[in-house]
């Protein structure tokens, strides 16, 4: 019986497969006559009354699922508020950027609130009232009072030349020497001030929170082309002493406060334009719709132009994005024909090719920035690779067991130095000796090149080449190399992540990213030592309890004591796996010290590699990046499999 049963179930399942086969026939005969979009009105999606041929159902409702899924993908991203990446849409030519744009303009820092009476500056030890001017600028310098920034000369030194400007005469005339300036009652005034902010209730930073979520709700978003984009930094920055980084020539200069009068608003001329605080006027309402900025100013230390721009998350940021790694991927696929060049090139019988080959070499291997040349005397003397001069390198033959090995030692971007010892080839050094010949130390080591000649010769080798891509190219395929290499799949998820973070740190060297030590760091590695030794404690307790309950099964040979045994087992784990994530954090802490991780992960490593890696190995995305950085990255982790090489 049970076999008839089969015999007849396998014949009502060869007949249902030959009436689908009939229908599928049926249906691609009429799927090119009919369009079943194109009257809507000819069935009734509510009732039962659908007025179309039987055959056409199963196309018409396979139609609608697929309609309703393509619908679905492609408004998905726009009900997600920060994801608005469709691509395809909106591509102009003739570089337009958009068509429409409105925003309510910049949020501006807050007037200078006088001091209470009761604080007071005194000059000379004796008490001296400051004009409002005098005394805000004085606010800056007091508020740094216990950073190393106010014991350098150079800070110091420009900070009271500028605070001399805002002086009035009576004030320049009694206030001679900064030495004799006593800020210590305004420094222990914003201390308090700040520990009153920690200890505030809920309740009172609750309204704060409120506050600052309506600005955002006002200021925080612009309409541009039928999308609503979060726009980046709509506050402008108050007032202040500039810090700049490394060792900044300007550090400590008065930076101005930035008004209405100094703004250049951008928007579309059909838009309701942003009005400025009453009783001001803007500088200039553009409408210049082959940029992206929407307010622009040129603050006053470097004279350079600040912009408030669309949030890292919006659309036009993230495709720039994704195009910048696309295009440090087309270069994965011509640079060893590029390499090949430059290398023949060092023989070249002209000067101008060999010097551009090894200037070249140095940007590929060195990850060199190109170096923009600058006007005399203007700001830090900062360099890159084409404005190297013959004082920023020494040629050693040999050095430390190593051949042919050239010392750089310049200051580089943001007055951050670079210091390296590299070996090179020997052509590359012959090379240089020929550049440096009779040169004296402050003379171009290239002087046949400078950075408009390097970038039209890249764009000659691929285009959209430029010395930056190199830069990408490398920082992302070494951290790729080294993922791949490091990465050890029977490792916990902390373990997981140190790996990572080794990855990026070869990076950051690579490309320099340095930083001074964080002030807290010793005290933050004594508290975490504090707490590996209490584990430590903890461990040896639990082993302990381990032994003894082991010790007592044996004795006792009962379930409860075998269930206590395991019990036991399980504590020692638990304490062994938060020990090792404990070390793991602080080897990562000390390796970290002086290298900032956060710039080439933000600009040079493409994002799809690591939302690979995470996928892959099965770690939590917001280990890596945080809720901003993963707004910025929507496109890649939308994008990113978990096999995804860049």
């Amino acid at each position: 019986d049970s076999h008839k049963h089969k015999d007849k179930y396998k014949d009502k399942e060869h007949k249902h497969k030959d009436h689908k086969k009939d229908k599928e026939r049926e249906k691609s005969k009429y799927s090119n006559r009919y369009d079943v979009t194109a009257d809507s009105s000819s069935f009734d999606l509510f009732g039962d009354m659908v007025q179309i041929n039987n055959v056409l159902v199963p196309a018409l409702c396979g139609a609608i699922l697929v309609a309703c899924v393509g619908m679905l993908v492609y408004i998905l991203p726009s009900l997600c508020f920060f994801m608005p990446f469709r691509w395809e849409e909106e591509r102009y030519t003739d570089g337009v950027k958009w068509k429409f744009l409105e925003h309510k303009g910049p949020v501006f820092a807050p007037p200078y609130d006088p001091l209470p009476s009761n604080v007071k500056f005194y000059y000379d030890g004796k008490h001296m009232k400051l004009s409002s001017t005098a005394e805000e600028v004085a606010t800056f310098f007091a508020k740094m009072l216990d950073h190393e920034y106010t014991t350098k000369e150079v800070f110091r030194k420009n900070f009271y030349k500028d605070w001399r400007k805002e002086m009035t005469s009576e004030e320049k005339s009694k206030i001679t020497d900064l030495n004799k300036c006593d800020f210590s009652e305004m420094s222990e005034y914003f201390k308090a001030q700040s520990e009153a902010r920690k200890a505030m209730t809920k309740e009172d930073k609750q309204k704060i929170k409120e506050e600052n979520e309506r600005i955002l709700q006002e200021y925080g978003f612009c309409i541009m082309d039928n999308h609503k984009e979060r726009i980046a930094n709509f506050r402008i920055e108050p007032p202040g002493l500039f810090r700049g980084r490394g060792d900044h020539p300007k550090m400590g200069m008065l930076k101005r406060r930035i008004r209405p009068e100094d703004i250049i608003v951008n928007c579309s001329k059909d838009s309701k334009h942003p009005k400025p605080p009453p009783g001001t006027k803007w500088k200039e309402v553009r409408h210049d719709n082959k940029v992206t900025w929407l307010v622009s100013w040129t603050e006053n230390i470097q004279g350079s132009i600040k912009y408030i721009m669309l949030n890292p998350s919006s659309r036009i940021k993230g495709e720039k994005d994704w195009q910048k790694y696309e295009t440090a991927r087309r270069l994965k696929k011509c640079v060893e024909r590029i390499r090949a060049q430059y290398r023949d090139d060092w023989k070249s019988k002209e000067m101008r090719i060999r010097q551009r080959a090894v200037a070249l070499y140095f940007i590929d291997k060195l990850a060199l920035r190109a170096g923009n040349e600058k006007e005399e005397g203007e700001t830090a003397d900062t360099v890159g690779c084409c404005s190297l001069r013959v004082e920023h390198l020494t040629l050693h033959q040999e050095m430390d067991g190593q051949e042919y090995v050239v010392e750089f030692d310049f200051l580089g971007k943001d007055s951050i130095r670079y210091y390296n010892k590299v070996p090179v080839e020997k052509r590359v050094f012959k090379n240089l000796q020929l550049f440096m010949e009779d040169k004296e130390p402050e003379d171009d080591l290239f002087d046949r090149l400078n950075t408009s000649i390097l970038n039209k010769h890249l764009q000659e080798l691929m285009d959209g080449l430029t010395a930056k891509v190199f830069r990408t190219y490398n920082a992302s395929i070494t951290l790729q190399q080294q993922l791949n290499e490091i990465t050890n799949s029977e490792d916990n998820v902390p373990a997981k992540i140190l790996s990572y973070n080794r990855a990026n740190r070869a990076v950051a060297i690579l490309c320099n990213h340095q930083r001074a030590p964080p002030k807290t760091f010793e005290k933050s590695m004594q508290n975490l030592q504090t707490k590996i030794d209490a584990k430590k404690e903890q461990l040896a307790d639990a082993k302990r309890e381990l032994k003894s309950a082991k010790a007592d099964a044996k004795v006792r040979r009962d379930e409860k004591s075998k269930k206590a045994v395991e019990s036991k087992k399980k504590a020692v784990q638990r304490i062994e796996e938060q020990l090792m994530k404990l070390e793991v954090q602080a080897t990562d802490r000390e390796e970290n010290k002086q290298i900032a991780l956060g710039t080439s992960k933000l600009n040079y490593l493409d994002p799809r590699i690591s939302i690979a890696w995470c996928k892959k190995f099965g770690i939590p995305i917001e280990k890596i990046y945080n809720k901003t950085q993963r707004e910025k990255f929507a496109w890649a982790i939308d994008m990113a499999e978990k096999d995804f090489q860049f």
